[in-house]
């Protein structure tokens, strides 16, 4: 997607909101591969910033933690969201003006072509420029419901306590890790660890915020997606194992 900011002068666009004038204070907001096309009324200036769909998925992801489950939850929660592909967005002179210090430092930064050294800080000043433009951006409203029990999802829980593990639960883990293709029940590893079986389960589920079976479940899918990465196997000779 990309974000322009014209800074000052005007043009006319045309795109996917018909034919619009845009002048300073206003900013223009394009979804992926969107097409947009302008003609300046006499001379314009406008900073742009390109951002990258899978990172700002990423920080929807976080900004909505409380209602998404994985990325793949927030890959759908932002395509149902943010179903405009193409914005202006009448900030105003003044408000646009507040932004001016920040995206020439930017820019800045982005002609020094150091991404990794300069990279909290061109973070740190994106968030403050979208802090300003967000609340002007339309956006659909849905309603979010988790469809299964959080700890039956085979990914990592997006709510972790900061605890010691117990030792039957880290040992229990070990276990998993330790032998994916076995077909474990909850009654194996409680017999291994010592405990009853629902012993084993809530032990389990409060350590790592899934039960026994979902976290092998998660194990088998890291590891398919690995070896789909690192080899030519085909989908199907991987999944025999």
């Amino acid at each position: 997607m990309t974000i322009t900011i014209v800074r000052d002068g005007g043009a006319v666009l045309v795109g996917e909101f018909g034919k619009q004038l845009v002048n300073a204070g206003d900013v223009i907001l394009l979804g992926p591969n969107t097409l947009c096309g302008g003609e300046p009324e006499g001379r314009i200036t406008m900073t742009t910033i390109y951002a990258d769909t899978d990172y700002v998925v990423d920080q929807v992801f976080w900004q909505y933690v409380g209602m998404l489950q994985d990325r793949l939850d927030a890959q759908v929660f932002y395509a149902a969201t943010y179903v405009e592909p193409a914005q202006i967005l009448r900030l105003g002179e003044d408000r646009a003006e507040s932004l001016t210090p920040w995206l020439d430092e930017l820019v800045a930064l982005s002609i020094e072509g150091r991404p990794v050294e300069n990279f909290y800080r061109m973070q740190a000043l994106w968030f403050s420029i979208t802090h300003v433009i967000a609340p002007f951006i339309k956006t659909s409203p849905i309603r979010t419901s988790s469809t299964q029990q959080a700890t039956t999802w085979p990914t990592l829980p997006r709510h972790r306590r900061f605890t010691p593990l117990r030792m039957e639960a880290r040992r229990a883990a070990e276990l998993l890790r330790a032998d994916i293709e076995r077909r474990w029940s909850v009654s194996d590893l409680a017999d291994e660890v010592h405990l009853s079986k629902s012993q084993m389960g809530r032990v389990f589920v409060e350590a790592y915020g899934k039960s026994p079976i979902a976290y092998l479940t998660m194990l088998r899918t890291e590891r398919m997606a690995h070896l789909l990465r690192t080899t030519d196997r085909p989908l199907s000779a991987i999944a025999r194992g």
